[in-house]
């Protein structure tokens, strides 16, 4: 953008000033009038003249010029001695000291300072300004109603916008965050697009602190948690590279185009390894990569994401998300192109090994994975119309869900300070906020951040703050309200036991589900060898199996599956009974019933039998 500065001063401001000076008038030009023209002439009577009394206005608009501020350093030393005075001696300054201290106005100033400053010292020793009077004393938490406020708003400085595709925080807590850029439609990228991305800085929302100039655009991009001058890019064309902001703006080493992926990186990860250096990417070209920043000619490992582990790439589907939880340093899961979740295990020496276990998933792709910082079992999908979650005890399905929303889902990620706290972004712009605690069919709170679609959100690490990417590349920040990122009284065992109940009872209904098949295929079974002895004129049927055509193996099955049913609901209905007990009895205890007054009868009318109560209903 052209930036012009218009400066305006009064000609009698600047330049030479002009001399006048009085000299008689002078005749230039004397023209006589002309008779014969009086006859073009019409008079007008009577004449009317429009007059306007108000005064003439007019309304200009200024758009005012951007304000851009440049940190500065200053180094101070120590100044104000004479020049005769050499600091670096130590003798001079003492001596020239001891010299000031015996004059006279020296010792009338110290006399003058000296009421005010016993003044202060007193002060000083009659409250302690260091103590901590009211540590004790904690303050009762208001009970103010969910909320976020925008404290800061990033927008792309480039004329053509791009998708805020990925954000990072700085991993040491400063306000500053690092904001991917890339046009991900495909082929409508024009050539004047920039391929540049941005580490902003809170105090200075107007100016970029650090522009990264890669080769090609960024989908995502992380910092180091363990370097925090260290950051690694996803690029477009599926090459990886690394910045260290100390050393500019351009990448310190790329990854080679031949050993890269062949489509864009969308998922990065850092490692926690001793070095500090290892990260593994995934893309939609279906290859997981490990890499070192080490040694970045070739990755260290790749792995095919084969369903049928056979490792062919041609029937690899794509990655587009990763999730690691450093606690379990070997596995690894991948949200997949086509909807599904691919647990991985990097240390298994087969293929099977390796692909452990794949999950059913979305009806779309899987933008973000992501395992609960409490409970790293259960984790947190997002695709299609819906939020998943899911525990790795159960294959079949997800535990809890959320309700089908009208406009298409585009990220997620869990509170680090809540476990039952989580957030989700949409393509109508709307941030959902969910805490399943409070309620778990609608969002606990719905924020408005733009009127465009949200593609990326990241919350900081302490909870408080969160980020929010849109598609024309404006960043935008929150502060959530305290109910949001404090942890409640007792929250953990309330979490814990409502995923421990919906895991359970997803296993009962696989286990019912699983016993209703196992019947069907028993039924199959048995009318094919029904139609199979009808063909041939004979009854024959197999020692092991009974008339209805069901082996004692599987009667046995069903009937051990039947007993864990009914066991696990009679357990539950005993839980709920004597919760519903203990809650009468309060209630009793606080609400006695009032005293029953003495029967009156009045004369000639005779009582009415007091009706019968109806008797109580067994459940």
């Amino acid at each position: 953008m052209e930036i012009v500065y218009v400066y305006t001063k009064k000609r009698s401001d600047f330049g030479r000033q002009c001399n006048f000076s009085d000299r008689p008038a002078e005749l230039h030009v004397d023209v006589a009038p002309d008779k014969s023209l009086i006859k073009e002439f019409i008079q007008r009577d009577p004449c009317d003249l429009a007059i306007q009394e108000s005064q003439e206005m007019s309304e200009h608009e200024v758009n005012t010029e951007r304000v851009e501020e440049v940190t500065r350093g200053i180094n101070h030393v120590e100044g104000g001695w004479p020049k005769d005075v050499n600091i670096l001696e130590a003798e001079q300054p003492v001596r020239y000291r001891k010299k000031v201290e015996k004059e006279d106005n020296y010792i009338l100033s110290v006399q003058n300072l000296g009421e005010t400053m016993e003044h202060c010292i007193r002060q000083n020793n009659a409250v302690d300004i260091y103590h901590k009077y009211f540590d004790t004393v904690h303050a009762e938490p208001a009970d103010e109603s969910p909320s976020a406020k925008t404290i800061n708003v990033f927008r792309d400085p480039n004329t053509i916008k791009r998708t805020a595709t990925s954000l990072s925080w700085f991993p040491d807590g400063k306000g500053k965050i690092a904001v991917a850029y890339s046009n991900l439609e495909f082929q409508q990228c024009l050539p004047e697009t920039s391929n540049y991305s941005y580490i902003w800085d809170f105090e200075n929302p107007n100016k970029p602190d650090q522009t990264l100039k890669p080769i090609s655009q960024l989908v995502c991009i992380e910092y180091n948690p363990k370097d925090s001058h260290v950051l690694a890019g996803g690029q477009y064309n599926g090459q990886l590279a690394f910045w260290d902001t100390r050393k500019g703006s351009h990448p310190i080493e790329v990854t080679p185009i031949e050993k890269s992926h062949r489509d864009p990186v969308y998922s990065l990860i850092w490692l926690s390894s001793k070095t500090g250096t290892e990260c593994f990417t995934t893309s939609t070209d279906g290859q997981v990569m490990w890499w070192d920043t080490r040694k970045l000619a070739e990755p260290t490992e790749t792995l095919i994401l084969d369903p049928t582990k056979e490792m062919k790439l041609d029937r690899a589907v794509g990655g587009y998300s990763l999730e690691y939880e450093s606690t379990m340093a070997t596995k690894f899961m991948v949200g997949t192109e086509q909807g599904t979740i691919i647990s991985c295990n990097r240390k298994g020496k087969t293929p099977g090994e390796k692909i452990s276990l794949v999950y059913p998933g979305h009806y779309g792709p899987i933008y973000n994975l992501q395992r609960n910082p409490f409970y790293p079992k259960n984790f947190l999908t997002v695709g299609d119309w819906t939020a998943r979650i899911w525990s790795e005890d159960i294959k079949e399905s997800c535990i809890m869900w959320t309700k089908f929303h009208s406009s298409y889902l585009t990220d997620c990620t869990w509170s680090p300070t809540r476990p039952a706290v989580f957030f989700t972004s949409k393509m109508d712009g709307t941030l959902d906020v969910w805490d399943y605690i409070f309620k778990q069919n609608e969002p606990t709170l719905s924020v408005q951040v733009c009127d465009e679609a949200l593609h990326s959100i990241k919350i900081q690490d302490s909870g408080r703050l969160m980020a929010c990417g849109s598609h024309t590349g404006t960043t935008t920040i929150l502060e959530l309200s305290n109910g949001l990122y404090k942890m409640q009284k007792n929250e953990r065992n309330l979490s814990n036991t409502m995923f421990e109940r919906e895991s359970k009872r997803e296993k009962i209904l696989e286990s019912r589900i699983r016993e209703m098949k196992i019947k069907e295929r028993q039924a199959a079974n048995a009318a094919i060898a029904a139609a199979k002895a009808a063909e041939e004129g004979g009854s024959r049927a197999a020692s092991t199996t009974d008339l209805d055509g069901i082996s004692k193996e599987e009667k046995a099955l069903i009937a051990q599956a039947e007993k864990d049913f009914f066991a696990a609901v009679d357990q539950e209905m005993k839980k709920s009974r004597s919760v519903l007990n203990i809650e009468i009895d309060q209630y009793n205890e606080d609400n006695p019933p009032p005293p029953t007054p003495p029967p009156t009868e009045e004369k000639g009318k005779a009582r009415a039998p007091a009706a019968k109560a109806p008797p109580a209903q067994k459940k």
